[in-house]
């Protein structure tokens, strides 16, 4: 196919509403649900500026069967009739035209002077990004109509008097799944987006029905954050809930205008609870900004300064960090400023360095006075704030220890003792051999390829990881030599031990982690305990398909003809049937199986190590849930589980073991 030339003509603008339903991700941020739940955000947003100016104290929210969603409020109703001006209907620029609005003018004593919706993008983008959107608007005596078409109007506008005293608007549209990926949004996105709306507007209620299930809530807070803070705070809190508030005019550069700024920061410090969120006129901000560097910055400074003067600073004690502060900190930030510089139209961060500075200010000095009022409060705060402190850096030094241990050498000069390793550089042909003792690596290590096998064997059984905790875990010298060896490091949750010593899999130094273990009791409960290791410290192991079980024959048969002897391995009771069921006649010798130190090489490697030969069972990874509830029914604490499958499945076993 010929390639068409770059020239003058290959320059194109998109025009009306193809500018969002052929790029949505650049208005909502992508364009799946997460961006269809954003074009919602958008109209929710212009009802709580109307309700944050005082007009009406109720907005109705409603998920229908059919996935469209409907935003309902009690304000003065969206103008639609002709605008001298701008010699166009207003119903043509608020749902037609991208930057047109109402509250460009806010800064110049305008309405919605603190506002979530300043762009006058939202109400177009949705109704351009909707496969049909409704309009209803009731203001001035007059009930007024629009319905659109995949970002065309149908009919214009239709007015119609009214006699009643209602105002507002209603607004209901169906996310356009030619926009989006997906639109059916969870109720639990509506849930929590509207008991934040309630938290940072206090007094607003949030009606919210769903019809889906035929369910109703309300949302509302009348002390705002404070209340939330409150709500948040246990019967371990080491301090009441507190409000600092406060508002300020600046601006970010010299040569730009002023501007204000209102910010209401609630907080309570507790032993237990911790949680941090900020938002920004009415928006969550996901990740912080202006805010967030504020309280850091304030928080850090006045607390430190309260230890040092409280003397609870050792002697050449390193400083708290905000971390320290963060594990008992309860803190609730909601501002508003006039003029504001979002990351995007999605509203996740600000970058405002005026609101950074008036904020860091405002918490400084209203936590100075804090202190000064609340001393005895004060004083166990900072105590808290302290042996947070100790602990972490108790962690971080039994993390560096433990990475050091783990990791040991890379390049082998620290070797771990009776590990047989393989000339092989290449990983992906690398084998590791888990054998079971010091015997099984006699007749491995004579049997394997060396060029590609490594061995090592256990001394013993090695712990129950699923009861033991990390602390034992890691005195267990058989499991520090097992990750030494295999080099991707363990995965550890913990707030303090989090990816100790960092798990990758590319730093695996085997291509194949091969569990061999004798086919009797011992050999089984051995295999399944080092399946217990991977499954608690390096689950990523398996979920890679990096794990597989040699199987062991459980008979020898041996089958001797005038002209020739043969031998056949059994690996089960049907197999042995079956050779045995083939053979002709001749003497048959049938033996159990040795243990894996008791046979000869040339027998290991063929039913054993021969990738020509051998059986390798992959372990698979299954769902958590069910894989956890069978390492618990092997090897947890569900006693009487692990009792009824014995019940249930215990015959199924009994024909490959030795019973007497």
């Amino acid at each position: 196919m010929a390639k068409k030339l770059y020239g003058n003509e290959s320059i194109t603008s998109l025009k009306g509403a193809d500018r969002v339903r052929k790029r949505p991700g650049v208005i909502f941020g992508s364009d799946d649900l997460a961006g269809c739940f954003q074009a919602f955000f958008e109209i929710l947003s212009n009802s709580i500026d109307e309700a944050r100016e005082g007009y009406g104290k109720t907005i109705k929210i409603t998920r229908f069967a059919d996935h469209s969603i409907q935003v309902e409020d009690e304000a003065r109703g969206i103008p639609l009739d002709y605008n001298p001006r701008e010699k166009r209907f207003n119903w043509e620029l608020v749902f037609c035209e991208l930057y047109a609005g109402g509250k460009y003018y806010n800064t110049e004593g305008g309405h919605y002077a603190y506002s979530l919706g300043l762009n006058g993008l939202g109400a177009c983008a949705t109704q351009y990004a909707s496969a049909w959107y409704d309009v209803t608007v009731w203001r001035d005596g007059q009930k007024y109509t629009l319905h659109f078409e995949k970002g065309e109007n149908i009919g214009g506008l239709r007015q119609e008097p009214f006699k009643g005293r209602r105002t507002g608007t209603t607004q209901r549209f169906m996310p356009d799944l030619e926009v989006f990926t997906e639109i059916a949004i969870p109720k639990e996105w509506f849930e929590r987006v509207l008991k934040q709306q309630a938290i940072v507007n206090a007094g607003i209620t949030f009606e919210f029905s769903d019809k889906l299930d035929d369910t109703q809530q309300a949302f509302c807070y009348p002390d705002g954050v404070l209340g939330y803070v409150a709500e948040l705070s246990d019967e371990n809190r080491l301090s009441k809930p507190f409000l600092i508030k406060g508002e300020g005019t600046g601006r970010d550069r010299k040569d730009k205008d002023d501007y204000n700024v209102l910010a209401e920061i609630a907080f309570a410090f507790s032993g237990r609870t911790s949680q941090i969120t900020y938002f920004h006129n009415s928006s969550w901000l996901e990740h912080g900004g202006s805010p967030d560097r504020a309280v850091r910055s304030a928080l850090l400074s006045e607390v430190d300064r309260w230890i040092k003067a409280a003397g609870k600073y050792k002697a050449n004690e390193s400083k708290i960090t905000f971390q320290d502060i963060e594990d008992s900190l309860i803190l609730i930030s909601s501002s508003f400023s006039t003029v504001t510089s979002y990351a995007n139209q999605t509203k996740k961060a600000i970058s405002n360095r005026y609101i950074q500075e008036f904020m860091t200010e405002l918490i400084r000095s209203s936590l100075e006075i804090w202190f000064i009022e609340h001393q005895q409060e004060g004083l166990k705060v900072i105590d808290q704030i302290l042996i947070n402190k100790r602990s972490r850096e108790s962690a971080e030094k039994q993390r560096l220890n433990l990475k050091k241990k783990l990791m040991g050498s890379t390049d082998f000069t620290n070797r771990v003792g009776n590990f047989v390793d393989c000339r092989s550089k290449d990983i992906e042909q690398r084998e590791l051999y888990i054998v079971e003792g010091n015997s099984a690596l006699g007749s491995v290590k004579m049997a394997r390829d060396a060029e590609f096998q490594a061995v090592i064997p256990l001394r013993g059984k090695i712990l129950n990881c699923l009861k033991a905790d990390y602390a034992a875990i890691f005195k267990n010298q058989i499991i520090v030599d097992l990750v030494r060896i295999m080099g991707c490091g363990v995965e550890i949750g913990g707030k303090h031990m989090k990816d100790i010593p960092g798990f990758s899999l590319d730093n695996l130094r085997f291509g194949k982690i091969i569990i061999c273990t004798d086919a009797d009791v011992d050999g089984f409960q051995i295999r399944t305990l080092i399946l217990a290791m991977f499954y608690r410290l390096m689950p990523s192991l398996i979920a890679a398909g990096k794990v597989f079980i040699a199987e062991s024959p459980l008979y020898e048969i041996t089958h001797a003809t005038r002209q020739l002897e043969q031998t056949h391995f059994a690996y089960n009771e049907s197999e042995k049937a079956k050779i045995l069921a083939g053979l002709g006649e001749g003497r048959i010798k049938l033996q159990r199986s040795k243990g894996l130190g008791e046979n000869e090489p040339e027998m290991m490697w063929q039913t054993t190590m021969n990738p020509e030969t051998r059986r390798l069972i992959a372990v698979m990874p299954e769902a958590e849930g069910p894989m956890k509830d069978m390492f618990d029914v092997l090897l947890g604490d569900d006693l009487a589980g692990r009792k009824r499958y014995i019940e249930l499945h215990g015959r199924d076993y009994l024909g490959d073991l030795d019973v007497l």
